[in-house]
């Protein structure tokens, strides 16, 4: 087989489609196997095994409690009391001298009822914030895990890209060391022509080493967010791929969408409110209550010094005032701190407000940057398949050499690969941009999924 008739088969697209295929299937001995599954099966399957997605889960569900227990500080308290006393006397009085045992003992049934305690509807206030927050929070863990699995899913798909391109190098460049090695046998060629090949063979070996491993790596990531083995039959790009510029198309509307719908401003803007109901709850805490308190109660004392035992039963209902006059210095030691709090909240706000509109910016240069470099490699692409087709041609007439030959192929090979990395990048930066303005949701998600072959 000629070094001509080798470079043309191992460069046909068609080809290396093949060899990406085959990536695959030797990948398949490593990982195991697995039924296929797509970008949304995946994401789908991280939310319930996900351990990040998970923790957030059952914070939000513990929250959910605080509610009724802040509730249950308004409700009626009622308790059971009981108590029993054996007394031994000795008395020496005028009415009555000498020595006595007896029992004693009562019983009753006390209830209060919270009439006035302001500290308490802040209570329920407060319990109501944090489970907003909470919830939101579980959203921020929802997009989060919807980016991680498309981050995964695309680094599989990107290593196993680069892996191919790879070993179609190393088998042209195979080719050049065997066809080096027989024109040197015979006299054609010099011993500089084998070296140089050999050298480069060298090369693409240690980056075959590195591709396998990257591919190993990126598959361990995918596997450990959806907690379990992961088909080799990932879907991927459905070529060509169109990416549409953001709407609206311009950066200053999109960093405005940031400051006032990302989660991550919302979820500071919920840490001032609590924070500043902390403070009033703190507050109250030298607040005056009111409460109505009632009770029955049955007393029983045995034969007593002064006379014959007794047995009463007591109905007691009324109202009790209490105004704490000093508590250590506590309540204003808690005050003070919530404070603090609150102006740390606020601070934070600041930061995240910031911070998003930095996020938005950098997302929506990154996504418009990566469709206009999507289509300068397009026509890179387009260009080096030329030059490809001439340098051919030049080495059927005898004008360019095999090795230039070979480094056109690298050239065309290195540029559909760059060109799969850009799409991915951009992928990822739309969803960045989605997410840091607050509006990443499922069916974003399952549109991408769309550009992966079913």
């Amino acid at each position: 087989m000629s070094v001509l008739s080798c470079i043309k088969a191992i460069f046909n697209v068609e080809v290396f489609n093949q060899m990406i295929r085959l990536v695959g299937l030797l990948s398949l001995s490593l990982f195991g196997s697995a039924q296929a599954v797509d970008l949304l099966d995946l994401y789908k399957e991280a939310v319930g095994k996900d351990a990040q997605y998970a923790a957030a889960k059952a914070e939000y569900l513990a929250v959910q409690e605080r509610l009724p227990q802040a509730q249950s500080s308004q409700l009626p308290k009622i308790n059971l009391e009981a108590g029993y006393d054996y007394n031994s006397v000795d008395a020496d009085s005028t009415f009555s001298t000498g020595h006595r045992d007896y029992e004693s003992y009562e019983y009753g049934v006390t209830a209060t009822q919270p009439i006035y305690r302001k500290q308490n509807d802040v209570a329920i206030d407060l319990a109501q914030l944090e489970i907003v927050k909470a919830s939101t929070r579980l959203e921020i863990a929802n997009q989060k895990l919807m980016l991680r699995t498309l981050w995964a899913y695309s680094n599989v798909l990107r290593a196993r890209t680069n892996l191919g391109t790879v070993r179609a190098q190393k088998l042209a460049v195979s080719e050049q060391l065997e066809l080096a090695k027989r024109n040197f046998s015979v006299g054609t060629a010099t011993i500089t022509d084998q070296r140089e090949a050999k050298a480069r063979l060298d090369l693409v070996l240690a980056e075959e080493l590195a591709a396998q491993n990257d591919l190993r790596v990126s598959k361990e990531a995918l596997q450990e967010l959806v907690g379990g083995p992961v088909s080799e039959n990932l879907a991927p790009l459905k070529m060509p791929v169109k990416l549409e510029a953001p709407m609206p198309n311009d950066i200053a509307l999109w960093v405005q969408r940031a400051k006032e719908q990302s989660l991550e401003m919302i979820l500071a803007q919920h840490e001032v409110s609590i924070a500043q109901t902390r403070v009033q709850f703190n507050r109250l805490g030298a607040a005056p209550t009111v409460d109505l308190v009632g009770s029955i109660v049955d007393s029983y004392a045995g034969n007593s010094t002064f006379g014959s035992g007794s047995d009463t039963t007591a109905g007691v209902v009324g109202l009790r005032f209490q105004v704490p006059l000093f508590e250590g210095g506590k309540v204003n030691s808690e005050t003070r701190e919530a404070i603090s709090q609150y102006d740390k909240s606020a601070l934070d706000l600041e930061y995240v407000k910031r911070k998003v509109a930095q996020d938005a910016r950098v997302a929506y240069l990154d996504y418009t940057t990566g469709i206009a470099r999507i289509d300068a490699l397009e026509q890179a692409l387009l260009s080096t398949k030329l030059q490809l087709e001439s340098t051919k041609l030049g080495l059927e007439v005898g004008v360019r050499t095999a090795v230039a030959v070979l480094d056109a192929e690298t050239l065309l090979a290195e540029a559909r690969r760059d060109m799969f990395n850009a799409i991915y990048d951009s992928i990822l930066a739309k969803f960045q941009l989605q997410a840091v303005t607050g509006r990443l949701i499922e069916a974003d998600l399952a549109a991408i999924n769309e550009l992966f072959v079913q």
